[in-house]
C-alpha cells in the first residue's frame, strides 16, 4: 500500500501541523505534497520528502503568499498523485481537492471547512490590512473560491473530523458524513509541577479571532501577572494596550512552552477553536483551563475537573471566571489522567487502523463495481 499525504501548506507551527508530524512518523517514507514549504518557521519537515507545488517558485510565493490566493486550487490539483494507493490530506483549506485516480483512496483529514469561505467570511475580509479597492474585490474572488471549496468535497472518498464542532461544520456546510479522530498530543513533553507559581498563560497564533484582546483588558483591570506567547498580526496591537502585568514572549519552544505551563495557575483559552490542542496541553501538565464554552473546548474541557467555562465572549465574563477561580480546588494528577485519552500513541494506533479498514472497504466496492460491469 503506497502512501501520498498532502497539506495545505507549511508556513507555520499549529496543530494542524502536529497532526501531520504525526502522519509522517506514521509513514515516514509518504512524501508530503504542499503548495509551499518555509523551513524557517517549520523545521521539523527539513529530513522529510516534501514537494512543492509552482507557487512555490513564484517572486514572494512564501513570504507573501496571500497574493496567489487565486492560484491556489489550480496548484493544489496539479499534484502528480497517479502513482499511489492511498491519499491521505491533512486540510483546512485547498488539500481536499487534489485529483486521484478511481483506483487511489482519499481520506481527508479535516481541521475544519475553510474559516475564511465559510464561518468567518466578514471578518476575514476586515482584519485585512489592504485597500478599500483591494478589499471590494475580495468578496467576488472568495465567492468564486467557495464555489470550488464544495465541489472539491466529492472528490473526498472519506471524511475525518477533528472533533464534534468540525464535524456538524462539514455536514452543515459540504453536506458530508465524517468520522471523529480527535488531533494528538505528545504526552512525553508535559508533565505535572507542584511549583505552581502566581501567573496565568494564554498563548498561540496572535491574531484576532483568537480573541486574545479580553485576556488583555481582563488583566489590565486585575493588575496580576499573566504571560502571552506566540506571534502574529494583532501582537503589536495587543502590546499598545497592555500595562506592565502583561507580558508578550513571543514564539517559544516545545519544552519553553511545557515549563510555562506546568507552573501556572491555569490556561486561559477565550476564542472559539476548532479543537485546540494547547488546552489539552495544559491539561497534561496537569493544569485547568478557564475556557469559552463554545466549539472544540466544550469536548476537551470537564467543568469542575479539569476546568471552568465562561459563557460570553466578552471581558465581563472572563473577568467574573478569573475572579471566582481557586487554584487550590484542582487536582492536578486528575486533570493530567484525563488527557491522556488524548495522547499521540492512542491516536496513530486509531488512524492506522481506520486508514486500513478503510482501504479494504474501497478495495470491496471497487472490485463489486467491475463485477456489475461484466
Amino acid at each position: 500500500m503506497k502512501i501520498a499525504l498532502v497539506h495545505d501548506y507549511l508556513a507555520q507551527n499549529g496543530g494542524a501541523e502536529l497532526v501531520l508530524q504525526s502522519f509522517h512518523e506514521m509513514w515516514p517514507e509518504a512524501p508530503i505534497f504542499v503548495l509551499f514549504y518555509n523551513k524557517k518557521f517549520v523545521p521539523e519537515f527539513c529530513e522529510a520528502d516534501v514537494r512543492q507545488s509552482f507557487i512555490a517558485h513564484l517572486p514572494f510565493g512564501k513570504s507573501h503568499f496571500q497574493w496567489y490566493l487565486p492560484w491556489m486550487p489550480l496548484a493544489t490539483e496539479r499534484h502528480n498523485l497517479h502513482d499511489f494507493d492511498v491519499v491521505i490530506s491533512s486540510t483546512s483549506a485547498f488539500a481536499k481537492g487534489i485529483l486521484t485516480r478511481p483506483e487511489t483512496l482519499h481520506i481527508s483529514y479535516c481541521h475544519t471547512p475553510t474559516r475564511y469561505l465559510w464561518t468567518d467570511t466578514y471578518e476575514y475580509i476586515e482584519d485585512l490590512k489592504y485597500n478599500r479597492l483591494i478589499k471590494s474585490m475580495l468578496p467576488q474572488l472568495i465567492h468564486h473560491l467557495r464555489i470550488w471549496d464544495k465541489m472539491s468535497t466529492d472528490r473526498v472518498d472519506y471524511f475525518i473530523a477533528n472533533s464534534r464542532t468540525v464535524k456538524n461544520r462539514i455536514h452543515k456546510y459540504y453536506r458530508r458524513d465524517s468520522d471523529i479522530l480527535y488531533p494528538p498530543i505528545d504526552l512525553d513533553l508535559y508533565s505535572i509541577s507542584d511549583d505552581v507559581q502566581d501567573y496565568f498563560v494564554t498563548g498561540g497564533r496572535i491574531v484576532p479571532y483568537k480573541r486574545f484582546d479580553l485576556v488583555v483588558d481582563v488583566f489590565n483591570r486585575l493588575k496580576i501577572p499573566v504571560k502571552i506567547f506566540g506571534d502574529g498580526s494583532a501582537l503589536e496591537e495587543l502590546k499598545k494596550r497592555a500595562k506592565n502585568n502583561v507580558q508578550f514572549l513571543g514564539r517559544v519552544s516545545e519544552k519553553e512552552k511545557a515549563e510555562l505551563l506546568r507552573h501556572a495557575q491555569a490556561f486561559i483559552h477565550p476564542q472559539v477553536e476548532d479543537f485546540g490542542i494547547t488546552p489539552v496541553e495544559a491539561m497534561a501538565s496537569g493544569r485547568p483551563v478557564i475556557a469559552f464554552d463554545q466549539g472544540g473546548a466544550t469536548e476537551t474541557v470537564i467543568p469542575n475537573k479539569t476546568g471552568v467555562f465562561f459563557h460570553e465572549q466578552t471581558w465581563e465574563s472572563l473577568l467574573d471566571a478569573v475572579l471566582q477561580f481557586n487554584p487550590s480546588e484542582w487536582d492536578n494528577r486528575e486533570i493530567r489522567t484525563w488527557a491522556k485519552r488524548f495522547s499521540k500513541v492512542q491516536f496513530k494506533e486509531r488512524m492506522q487502523q481506520y486508514v486500513k479498514d478503510r482501504y479494504i472497504e474501497f478495495q470491496q466496492d471497487l472490485q463489486q463495481c467491475q463485477l456489475d460491469l461484466r
